[in-house]
């Protein structure tokens, strides 16, 4: 009775239109989520993703649940994610993917979830890592470990990075991230998750880390590829 008399005062909007959903809609209206540009890649067996990190780092399987593009209503989510602190966002989205991923076989295996990391000083001026959600949802839904402490960013990533040419990119980002208490990682299938993919140069600087560990399998799961 009282989340019907708040709705009443406050009725709850679309995450994107901001039009008032109705008594069976969530996060979303109807019309805003047949915009969503999903990827199907992990029903399809797709290897795209795998594909963007082809010669760079030994990758398991590899999804993303949105097509990312400019101006598009995935750059508006995920922007209020990041900025706007709407963490709801991330849960939406990973409540979503994990229930297909559990469906399948390849990602039926997964022991750890493990969120690209934000460096401290990052974390502590924005307050969260808008992976930890995403990641943390799939976890639940496969019934695996979530572990934010042993993958961690110890620089910060330069404001000229995106004027530099690619090799040069690549060894900045090597440096950008380090691995603690490796052993807890050995024999596990990994599930590596970030915001979007676009160049892969930070998910394969996460993944040299996380080979460190033995015995290991890694898998990636993003939001969106740009």
């Amino acid at each position: 009775m009282l989340t019907n008399l708040l709705n009443i005062f406050f009725p709850p909007v679309c995450n994107h239109c901001k039009n008032t959903l109705s008594d069976h809609e969530s996060f979303l209206c109807i019309s805003c989520r047949h915009l969503l540009p999903v990827t199907n890649f992990h029903f399809k067996n797709d290897s795209t993703v795998k594909n963007v990190l082809y010669g760079r780092a030994n990758i398991q399987s590899g999804t993303a649940l949105l097509r990312f593009s400019k101006h598009g209503i995935v750059q508006h989510l995920l922007h209020q994610l990041k900025y706007g602190n709407n963490q709801e966002v991330g849960i939406f989205l990973g409540s979503w993917l994990g229930e297909e991923l559990k469906s399948i076989k390849d990602y039926s295996t997964i022991d750890v979830v493990i969120p690209v990391p934000l460096h401290p000083k990052k974390f502590k001026k924005r307050g969260y890592n808008q992976v930890a959600k995403f990641g943390e949802q799939i976890a639940v839904q496969l019934d695996a470990n979530y572990n934010d402490k042993t993958l961690i960013k110890t620089s910060v990533n330069k404001a000229s990075q995106a004027s530099k040419k690619r090799i040069d990119r690549w060894y900045n980002n090597k440096e950008l991230f380090d691995i603690v208490n490796v052993e807890h990682l050995e024999n596990k299938h990994i599930l590596l998750v970030d915001d979007v993919i676009t160049t892969g140069n930070t998910i394969e600087a996460c993944c040299l880390q996380l080979q460190k560990a033995k015995n290991i399998k890694i898998s990636i799961a993003c939001m969106a590829i740009a």
